[in-house]
C-alpha cells in the first residue's frame, strides 16, 4: 500500500498508467475511513465524437474501479474547483493538467464563449500553485510529459510544449511527491515512494 501524499503530481505519456495510479490512490483513501471522500475534477471537453467516446469510456472504467468517487467537470476554473471541493476528508484528483492548459491556450468555441478566464496564463498558474499549497486535504494532479520526443514542427506546438514543460516544473516544485509513470510502473522523482 502506498501512503497518500498531501500533494502528488503524476506525469507520463499517453497510456502510461497515470490515471490508474491516481484512481488507486483514491481507492486507498476511500478504504481508510468511512468519513473519507474522493472527487475527480475532469478538465477534458467533448469536442468531437472520438473525445466523447473517450470520456464515456473513462467514466465507465472509473465507475468500476473507484465507485465511490464523485466527478466534477471543470475545463477552465481549476483553482476555484480545488478550493470548492477540497476538504481535510476529501482527496481531490485532477485529470488532467494538460487538457486544462489546452483549454486555456486553445479553447474550443463553447469553452471560450462560456467562461474564459480573466487572468493570463501566469496568473492562472499562480492561482493553481496557491490552491495546491492551501489545499486542506490530499491532492493528486495528473499531467502529460510530452517533452521527451523530437522537437515539434510549428511555432504554436513548440509554444505549447514549452508552456506545459514550465507548468509541470512549477507544479512539481509545489507538490510533496512527483511520480513518473512508464509502462504502468511508477518511478518516484520526489518525495517518499
Amino acid at each position: 500500500m502506498i501512503e497518500v501524499a498531501r500533494s502528488e503530481l503524476i506525469l507520463g505519456g499517453q497510456r502510461s498508467g497515470k490515471s490508474r495510479r491516481a484512481e488507486m490512490l483514491a481507492r486507498q483513501w476511500l478504504a481508510q475511513s468511512p468519513a473519507h471522500r474522493a472527487v475527480l475534477v475532469a478538465t477534458g471537453q467533448p469536442g468531437d465524437d472520438e473525445m466523447r467516446e473517450r470520456i464515456a469510456r473513462h467514466q465507465q472504467d472509473r465507475a468500476e474501479r473507484v465507485p465511490g468517487m464523485a466527478t466534477v467537470e471543470e475545463p477552465l476554473q481549476l483553482p476555484q474547483a480545488l478550493a470548492a471541493h477540497g476538504s481535510a476528508q476529501t482527496l481531490v484528483v485532477v485529470d488532467c493538467l494538460t487538457l486544462w492548459l489546452t483549454n486555456l491556450l486553445m479553447p474550443a468555441e463553447d469553452v471560450k464563449s462560456n467562461r474564459a478566464p480573466a487572468l493570463s496564463l501566469p496568473g492562472q498558474t499562480a492561482m493553481l500553485l496557491e490552491a495546491i499549497e492551501s489545499s486542506p486535504g490530499p491532492l493528486v494532479l495528473v499531467g502529460n510529459e510530452i517533452g521527451l520526443g523530437v522537437i515539434p514542427l510549428g511555432r504554436e506546438v513548440r509554444a505549447f510544449v514549452d508552456a506545459l514543460g514550465r507548468l509541470n516544473q512549477e507544479v512539481a516544485q509545489a507538490c510533496e511527491r512527483v511520480t513518473l509513470m512508464a509502462a504502468g510502473l511508477p518511478l518516484t522523482l520526489k518525495g517518499k515512494p
